[in-house]
């Protein structure tokens, strides 16, 4: 369950893109990341999310802000209507065309501050929601340039949600610009594939084209953690989706995930997550907990 590379849609005659996505049967595991922001509102729709190393139930009205090159995925488990489709109303942009906002119109500064907290994933409060559901919907009918317009006012009134809650534990990286963003991402983009099989500072040093110590530099700043912490979250995260999600012994959860030792995963998994990764597939599990709003991804 390695998280793929997403190419996404250009919209000719717009600075950012955007999917009306309709599945009649569900919405599939499809774990993957980008460099890009990402917003999606989910209608019609319940399940588990994942984003980071949150796991978490969703349902109709689910509004999520993601930030760059944090692995996530929907996975449905029914219809509110079933002769209606799962809806996933998707917008992406830019970390560069977010900025140009901020520091061009000192009004749109808070969207600034709103993606400064995106980086781990943000979900926004039930009242935000119904407000701004009928305005993103709109927004995907509306010719470009009352589409930007729409996005913006989206946007500012994200950044006032004082209901917004983060997901994952830590975000993975920082809004990065020109040789520093195309490292980064060629980084991210080879652990993302070779996590579970392990990766060698010297193997991401060279893909980066830096020495080690400016490949720590880069990577501490943009992910704001070490390359071990992050492949241990990326590990994990997995972990949890393996565990909420199947009946695969935990052992060869472990093994999948790129443990060579029960003792160490167990450990890891404890120290991240606040429990056992037994502990955690029982209490995810329980009676109810799919549909609860129970805050599994943080101890």
């Amino acid at each position: 369950m390695r998280p793929y590379l997403e190419k996404l849609p250009i919209i000719p005659g717009a600075s950012w893109s955007m999917l009306n996505r309709q599945l009649d049967a569900a919405i599939p595991f499809e774990w993957h990341h980008h460099p890009e922001y990402e917003l999606t509102l989910t209608l019609n729709s319940r399940g588990q999310r994942f984003i980071g190393d949150h796991v978490g139930s969703y349902g109709d009205g689910d509004l999520v802000l993601i930030g760059p090159n944090l692995p996530h995925t929907w996975a449905s488990r029914e219809k509110l209507d079933p002769a209606a489709p799962h809806v996933a109303l998707v917008m992406w942009f830019q970390h560069d065309w977010a900025a140009r906002l901020s520091d061009g119109f000192v009004e749109l500064e808070p969207i600034a501050h709103l993606l400064a907290r995106a980086g781990a994933g943000l979900s926004f409060g039930k009242q935000t929601v119904r407000s701004l559901q009928p305005r993103i919907a709109a927004l995907f009918a509306a010719p470009a340039p009352e589409r930007l317009l729409a996005l913006i006012g989206i946007l500012l009134e994200l950044a006032g949600d004082a209901e917004a809650e983060p997901l994952a534990s830590a975000p993975v990286a920082r809004g990065a610009t020109g040789d520093d963003r195309q490292r980064i991402e060629r980084i991210l983009t080879h652990i993302h594939a070779h996590y579970a099989e392990g990766v060698g500072n010297a193997e991401l040093a060279s893909i980066a084209a830096l020495s080690l110590s400016g490949l720590h530099r880069l990577f501490v700043r943009h992910a704001r953690m070490g390359i071990a912490d992050y492949v241990m979250r990326l590990r994990i995260g997995d972990a949890c989706a393996r565990l909420s999600g199947g009946t695969q012994p935990i052992q060869h959860i472990a093994q999948a995930v790129g443990y060579n030792t029960l003792a160490n995963f167990n450990r890891q998994f404890k120290a991240l997550r606040g429990m056992t990764p037994g502990e955690y597939r029982a209490r995810f599990r329980a009676p109810d907990a799919v549909r609860a709003s129970t805050d599994l991804q943080r101890p």
